[in-house]
């Protein structure tokens, strides 16, 4: 029996945009990426500091592209160094940032496990990052995918917020090296 009042409901879309994940290649892809990072992290960073990165390890950087909008919805920025006086090298995860309107789908992690992948297969030892203390999502994020706490480095963000270092070893011996110089 109808009521004699009806209601039409706009159907909601049930597919994603189509996303690609690309390496970094040039300078053309840097605006995007910049306008991404500066709305999402907290830390200012020039241009320069960008060049340092890009220019120096560009095959350590993707982007998550929106393949309809072709639009940067996600970026990952890295380097890989050798750490300190030891000959280990260490990897380093700089910058992570996804688009509001395109997070807990996955992209964040893809772009994480993109570059774990690269770097360990440049050879890297461990991975370390810094994430704000107060960045719960980020730091679940990251323990999913096998990184510790190393320690609490205090009000160490511009605007007084203390940081996590996170890690991950990437090899059983770097593990195990990191252990041995723990005083028992």
């Amino acid at each position: 029996m109808s009521t004699g009042t009806s209601t039409s409901t706009t159907p909601v879309p049930t597919t994603l945009p189509p996303i690609d994940y690309v390496g970094y290649e040039s300078e053309h892809q840097l605006a995007g990426m910049m306008a991404l990072i500066e709305n999402d992290l907290s830390e200012p960073y020039s241009i320069y500091t960008y060049r340092y990165f890009l220019h120096q390890w560009p095959k350590l950087s993707f982007l998550a592209m929106d393949k309809e909008k072709d639009v940067c919805i996600g970026v990952i920025v890295c380097r890989l160094d050798f750490h300190g006086h030891s000959k280990s090298k260490r990897g380093y995860i700089a910058m992570l940032a996804v688009s509001k309107e395109y997070r807990k789908r996955k992209i964040g992690s893809t772009l994480v496990l993109m570059a774990i992948e690269s770097m360990k297969t440049a050879g890297a030892d461990e991975i370390v990052l810094e994430t704000e203390y107060t960045n719960q999502s980020a730091i679940a994020l990251y323990q999913q995918i096998g990184f510790i706490k190393d320690k609490r480095l205090y009000r160490y963000y511009l605007n007084g917020v203390d940081a996590f270092r996170l890690k991950l070893f990437c090899k059983p011996e770097a593990q195990e090296l990191a252990t041995d110089k723990i005083p028992s």
